[in-house]
């Protein structure tokens, strides 16, 4: 048997997956990650406990799959996409993981947009915001000594990849779908821009090399595949982040396919074949696919899923202790009851500030309450909320690829078991939403990309058809096309009163 491992480092935990060459998962394995915030503002985590983490579920993972070491042929790493640590010269780290979540950059957010905003959106396909950009500044003002000792900055699972190999930072490296995040690359090209890097005093000699993400970037060494199990000189691709990993997951490997992560953050994504940064709205960012030639556009509520639990735990619950005894799924079946009508109440799901586009200060509410609504109504509502958000981001998508067609929207994370909710997104967005009958997501991902980077898989999108399994489509009902437009259009002006 031929085994190819995903691992994916994300913000929960690290979760590890073995796959045979159909697609079929044979062992899984998660650890959790350990934040550290020592006052306010502040996320990091250590990056040898991330690498440690690695090593710990790819070993679980092959125990459980009950497979012989010698028969991994690959392994493929994704990871958060907009944090960053710096290491030294000898490919170790020499600060933590400066998280995505962690917030100190901000004055250098302000900074990068007030003197270069329009450039790095229309080069990089992103826009300043607590990414790699802003981060490498506080690290070259505020932290200045560490910052000598910085030979290059990289994400978490590029480190653990280079741990894993045994490589120093002359060959430290970034896969090109993490490229709309850096504030310093041009994207199209796939290159880091002199420019940007002039304009901000930024020496190019701490940005790695740009990779594809199925090249081989070396083997596993014999140390590091005695804490993993495995046999050393395994095959390691570069892998890609963690958003773009779980977009393969669900098999968006041609232009029109959309995806819909219903997970703790909501991202609605959509595949094309062209480059376009959205220098109008500055809602949407555009970065580039694991498959070449291809690039996905896209937009999220931070913490649109999150919401679901927050409601039932706070407002749902029927004996007042944390709603233990309501399940999102009774909730779901009670606000089914609910027929769609224009008197409903709206909610606004930006309970921490909207981030696409930002409005940082923007915060949560219900719109339109009267005595007949009840928790039924409420919870539809929340549901809803991220529909009609995702009707704002597919507008803005119309407007900058006007000659788009798109075929469908694939459903994964754990919101994708809710049919209403689906249906409530097939309505608003008038396309069919189809569910991804896997609950892999980015360690899937990764691991297609090691099996096409050693070779086991020859044609990425052939083998996504293979592997992927997809439910029949939920259809959206034309009848309803009216009273979903009037529902966003009023949505939308609520938004911009509350802002």
């Amino acid at each position: 048997m031929k085994v190819l491992v995903g691992v994916d480092v994300g913000t929960q935990g690290t979760k590890a997956a073995a796959f045979d060459e159909a697609g079929k998962c044979l062992g899984q394995a998660f650890c959790s990650s350990k934040l550290h915030r020592p006052k306010p503002g502040v996320v990091e985590e250590d990056p040898e406990v991330q690498f440690t983490s690695v090593c710990t579920t790819i070993r679980e993972c092959l125990k459980t799959a009950n497979v012989d070491r010698r028969s991994v042929e690959g392994i493929g790493l994704d990871g958060q996409m907009a944090g960053i640590l710096g290491i030294g010269y000898d490919g170790r780290h020499v600060t933590p993981y400066d998280s995505w979540l962690d917030t100190r950059c901000s004055r250098y957010i302000e900074e990068m947009d007030r003197t270069a905003g329009d450039e790095i959106l229309a080069k990089t396909g992103g826009p300043p915001s607590f990414n790699h950009g802003p981060k490498i500044l506080w690290w070259q003002r505020q932290r200045k000594q560490t910052f000598r000792r910085i030979a290059a900055f990289v994400q978490p699972g590029g480190y653990v990849a280079m741990r894993l190999c045994g490589l120093g930072a002359d060959e430290a490296f970034i896969d090109k779908s993490y490229l709309h995040f850096s504030g310093f690359a041009d994207n199209q090209k796939a290159c880091w821009d002199t420019e940007l890097c002039r304009q901000f005093h930024l020496d190019q000699e701490v940005l790695p090399r740009i990779v594809s993400s199925h090249q081989v970037i070396g083997q596993v060494t014999a140390s590091a595949a005695r804490r993993c199990g495995l046999a050393a000189g395994v095959p390691v691709v570069a892998g890609c982040g963690d958003t773009t990993a779980s977009f393969l997951a669900a098999g968006a490997t041609a232009e029109g396919i959309g995806v819909d992560v219903a997970g703790t953050a909501s991202v609605f994504a959509m595949t094309t074949s062209r480059f376009k940064a959205d220098r109008k709205h500055r809602t949407l960012v555009c970065g580039q696919s694991a498959v070449p030639g291809l690039w996905h556009t896209y937009a999220y509520i931070n913490g649109g899923g999150m919401n679901l639990q927050w409601f039932r735990d706070n407002f749902a619950s029927t004996d007042g202790v944390n709603g233990n005894n309501v399940s999102l799924k009774e909730l779901d079946t009670l606000a089914a009851t609910v027929p769609p009508r224009n008197d409903l109440p709206l909610f606004v799901p930006h309970l921490a500030g909207r981030v696409c586009p930002a409005q940082p200060q923007l915060r949560g509410a219900w719109v339109g309450l009267t005595w007949n609504h009840t928790t039924a109504h409420l919870y539809r509502a929340i549901l809803e909320s991220v529909a009609l958000e995702y009707g704002i981001y597919q507008k803005v998508l119309s407007g900058l690829h006007r000659q788009l067609k798109v075929k469908e929207i694939r459903v994964t994370g754990g919101g994708e078991q809710s049919a209403l909710w689906n249906s409530i997104k097939a309505n608003v967005i008038q396309r069919p939403f189809r569910r991804v009958v896997r609950s892999e997501s980015a360690p899937l991902g990764a691991a297609l990309l090691a099996g096409w980077g050693v070779g086991m898989l020859t044609n990425l999108p052939e083998a996504t058809r293979q592997w992927i399994p997809l439910e029949e489509s939920t259809r959206p009902k034309r009848r309803l096309a009216t009273l979903y437009a009037e529902r966003l259009a009023r949505y939308e002006d609520i938004l911009n009163r509350l802002s």
